[in-house]
């Protein structure tokens, strides 16, 4: 799939972030401090040849609902995606848009939600893909015993966002 990524950086409550974008919708985010991957790297292995362009405009909505959910202001997100992964993935990743606002689930929960009960590493493995993170939302998967685990952003950018979310007070404050 030639064509052309449009790609974006802004700030927002959490840190830079940088966002790319196809004319099927959000295909990436990258959160601050990520974990080496980054977007030349999901470029290199899903751009299927697509071209790398700064384009503040064709991504103005996916960075206004952003900013609205970091900022208290929304609890979910209305936006097409160009989800590009494994169809066990989107499998994983449906589960997760399921999990409600300000709730989580052990990443056993989403396994046997998923038909796959003892595939707790794969669904792990799936949301450290997770090429949208906040959109769909793997920051709400924690370890069975309630301890955070594994994030893109770091585990105190997924503890801020929990409490955020956890708060329910809609002022935008990450704890």
């Amino acid at each position: 799939m030639a064509g052309i990524l449009y790609t974006a950086d802004f700030e927002s409550a959490i840190g830079t972030l940088r966002v790319a974008s196809s004319d099927k919708g959000l295909a990436y985010v990258e959160l601050p401090r990520a974990n080496g991957r980054g977007l030349m790297g999901w470029h290199q292995r899903h751009g299927e040849g697509a071209r790398l362009q700064e384009g503040y405009e064709p991504n103005r909505p996916f960075i206004a609902q952003l900013v609205d959910f970091l900022e208290g202001k929304r609890e979910d997100f209305d936006l097409p995606l160009d989800l590009r992964c494994t169809p066990f993935q989107t499998t994983v990743y449906e589960e997760l848009l399921r999990i409600a606002y300000g709730e989580t689930h052990s990443y056993a929960e989403v396994a046997a939600a998923v038909g796959r009960p003892k595939a707790v590493r794969a669904v792990g493995a799936a949301a450290g893909s997770n090429p949208i993170p906040i959109v769909i939302p793997c920051h709400r998967v924690i370890a069975s015993g309630g301890k955070l685990q594994g994030y893109a952003g770091g585990l105190h950018t997924k503890a801020r966002l929990l409490a955020m979310e956890r708060s329910g007070t809609g002022n935008g404050q990450l704890c």
